[in-house]
């Protein structure tokens, strides 16, 4: 058998937005496949054989066979290394917790060259899934040693990128809910700060924290004797307390609160160094030193009976609730306390190191807490303890439990009210009582602490109960349903094609500030901000329209789409509510993409249409059957647009009962099914285009019909074509002479 050099990988691209392939971010390879273009799969012997005993799990993968088991019977039948390896990422990406369904392979007009692409959520996560396929899949190809092992470092490889690159489970669950209401994100850092919405429509949240959050109520959280005394003074139950500076006065507060108390850091969070039930001066003593690292100072307070609770509070309601619970080992006269750790609680998979667990991992060495409460017990870590003996690990657990539907409602209105006096719209309530069931007063129970950023995994993966869908109810707390149809969502408007595009995109950007807007522009001509040009520099790119989406003054957008931008970046937006196409030109640049001739720019300027929202308007250039011909595409309406009002796709359109924006005796005429009325304002195009040479007649009918889309009132397109100057530096010089002169005649734009 012939031994088989590397796939070359010629050159990847990650398409950060939609693009040929699919809507939603990919990983693009194109690759050689060298001597294996001539060895399909069933060619090359004992390949299929191997490579399902490395990846059992592809028979789970439909391929284009479209039911379990296709994708082998591809390879079983001889397909190419490309599709295999397309195969073999996915698998990986499956394997290592990021599933993804979404993969092509397509050749290329080279020999033995493909593009390959897979969905992947994240750039770093895609480029290690594709490193790691690679070396699985040149090792099966050519017989070399690898099992379950190396799969398994594979994986590993990849599930630490996730680790390391992929959005935090509290995070993900809120981007999660936003996507399923149509509400787009973007990813501002490297960390959990992502903003939901586009423009001014936008709210940006850092794990459970929003732009909503009162950095004073966060302040106030972290200083728990201060949010006891304000709690205290609203009638919330709280237990009495004291700081205190040392040891010596800890045991002092002890004696003037009455045996059994806490002990615990005035401002941290998660339990951290807090000690309960604690009934003599060396055990206060020594949960003094405990609680002291871990905070600015020390809390002495009234120990309350009962279980540890946590209620997430968003937006005035508690959406979820859950318990904790005594942890302990059996002792069975043989292991160490450290050996019943290991096997009676650390055993259980739902118990890990990362975020995704539900469960932490207990370590003995490093917890002084757990290191207290063994001593409490006459224990330590190597101790073995009687057969039968159990064994406290911790008083307050793991919130593991889920409660919600047991939470009473006076304890609901008192979790709620303690969130409302600190002064946070998403607050974590931990409070301890014997019943969540019972009103707190009736049995003693008392709030504890008040959370600013709580983690929310305890309700999407509890221990024990049904998961809440938390991640929902944010989302709803921060674009209400009622608010709008589409929550988060500015108007956007694409301009894709060569022809004027950068003259239609202003024209557009113009109208839409005379109605009102404030506009964000980016197209060759510069990124402009209303009519104020920021940047100079061609901004028909991917990251200059990103920059007006994170904008949070603009409340819509027009950004210009090179076809070259939609192949190696992807459009900036998931949705637009225009989409306008002119042309299928500018091939001749495309080579490099194995774009070689104008109808090959079909498949990518109908990227623009693909994206316009049910209830948009994709506007197309009528004068090219092409352009006309993605119609269908488009889930919103169509208004095509051409100045032959005899261009062969206007008739069948119109009778279909769509608009059109065509040219009849010198004037621009809105047309429907069985309507026409010229556009107001607007008077004979031939004196008008002898004042506006800088703008196409194509151009200005483009405009027109997406303007009219919009809903801009027809007078105010009318003469707002008549005052938009199409020449750049005299439209910067009227701005300007605005500017200087307060009460000029020029229009003063916000």
């Amino acid at each position: 058998m012939p031994r088989f050099d590397d796939i070359r990988l010629l050159r990847t691209r990650y398409l950060r937005g939609p693009n040929i392939w699919t809507y939603r971010p990919v990983l693009e390879v194109w690759l050689d496949l060298g001597a294996l273009e001539d060895f399909p799969s069933n060619q090359v012997p004992g390949f299929p054989e191997r490579l399902t005993a490395l990846l059992p799990a592809l028979i789970e993968h439909h391929c284009g066979v479209g039911e379990r088991g296709g994708f082998i019977q591809r390879l079983n039948e001889g397909t190419w290394a490309g599709h295999v390896l397309e195969h073999v990422v996915i698998e990986l990406l499956n394997l290592a917790g990021m599933p993804t369904g979404f993969g092509q392979t397509r050749s290329t007009s080279q020999h033995g060259v493909y593009r390959m692409v897979f969905r992947a959520r994240d750039e770093q996560v895609a480029r290690t899934a594709l490193a790691e396929g690679h070396r699985l899949l040149m090792a099966a190809l050519n017989a070399d040693p690898a099992g379950a092992a190396d799969v398994q470092q594979a994986v590993d490889a990849v599930r630490a990128s996730v680790d390391a690159c992929y959005l935090g489970p509290s995070t993900a669950a809120i981007v999660s809910a936003a996507a399923d209401r149509g509400i787009p994100a973007l990813r501002l850092n490297e960390g959990n700060l992502v903003q939901l919405g586009y423009g001014a429509r936008q709210q940006r949240i850092w794990t459970a924290e929003t732009d909503d959050t009162s950095a004073i109520g966060e302040s106030i959280a972290s200083d728990k004797e201060l949010t006891k005394s304000l709690l205290a003074a609203c009638g919330v139950p709280v237990p009495e307390g004291q700081v205190v500076a040392s040891a010596e006065e800890a045991w002092e507060a002890a004696e003037d609160i009455g045996l059994p108390v806490a002990v615990k850091p005035s401002d941290a969070n998660h339990g951290r160094g807090v000690s309960l039930d604690l009934r003599t001066r060396a055990e206060v003593t020594a949960a003094f030193a405990v609680a002291e690292p871990e905070g600015s100072d020390v809390m002495v307070e009234r120990f309350v009976p009962g279980q540890e609770h946590r209620l997430l509070v968003v937006g005035g309601q508690v959406v979820a609730a859950a318990r904790g619970e005594v942890i302990s080992v059996t002792g069975d006269g043989r292991a160490s306390v450290r050996q019943l750790i290991d096997s009676q609680l650390n055993s259980d998979p739902r118990r890990g190191a990362e975020e995704e667990f539900p469960l932490d991992v207990i370590v003995p060495d490093t917890d002084a807490k757990l290191q207290l409460e063994l001593q409490r017990q006459g224990l330590d870590a190597d101790a073995v303890p009687a057969e039968g003996r159990v064994v406290i690990i911790q008083r307050n657990g793991n919130l593991g439990v889920d409660c919600t539907d047991q939470v009473h409602p006076e304890v609901a209105h008192a979790a709620t009210l303690a969130a409302r006096v600190v002064g946070l719209d998403i607050a974590g309530i931990d409070l301890v009582c014997e019943d969540v069931g019972r009103p707190l007063q009736a049995q003693g129970g008392a709030i504890v602490e008040v959370n600013a950023g709580p983690g929310l995994l305890m309700h999407l993966k509890p221990a024990v109960g049904s998961p809440r869908p938390v991640g929902r109810a944010i989302c709803d707390h921060l674009f209400p349903e009622d608010d709008a149809d589409l929550p988060g969502r500015i108007p956007v408007v694409g301009v894709a094609g060569t022809q004027d595009t950068p003259v239609l995109a202003r024209l557009v950007a113009w109208l839409l500030g005379l109605a009102g807007r404030h506009v964000g522009l980016a197209c060759r001509d510069g990124l402009f901000l209303d009519r104020r040009r920021v940047d100079a520099r061609d901004s028909a790119t991917w990251e200059a329209g990103h920059r007006l989406l994170v904008n949070r003054k603009v409340d819509a957008v027009v950004i210009e789409n090179r076809a070259e931008t939609i192949l190696d970046d992807g459009l900036p937006y998931d949705r637009c509510e225009i989409g306008i196409v002119t042309d299928l030109e500018g091939w001749e640049a495309l080579a490099r993409h194995d774009v070689h001739e104008s109808d090959q720019m079909v498949r990518v300027l109908r990227t623009q249409v693909d994206v316009v929202l049910p209830h948009g308007t994709a506007v197309l250039n009528a004068a090219d059957a092409r352009v006309a011909g993605l119609a269908p595409l488009c889930d919103g309406a169509v208004i095509l647009y051409a100045a032959d009002a005899q261009a062969a796709p206007l008739a069948a359109h119109r009778d279909a009962g769509g608009r059109a924006v065509i040219v009849r005796q010198d004037r621009v005429v809105l047309a429907s099914s069985g309507t026409e009325s010229f556009l107001p304002g607007l008077g004979r195009l031939t004196a008008w285009r002898a004042t506006h040479a800088g703008v196409s007649l194509d151009s200005l009918l483009a405009a027109v019909a997406a303007a009219w889309a919009m809903g801009i009132p027809l007078n105010l397109i009318g003469a707002g074509i008549e005052a938009f100057e199409a020449d750049l530096q005299a439209a910067l010089a009227s701005l300007q002479l605005a500017q200087d002169i307060p009460d000029a005649a020029s229009p003063q734009l916000a």
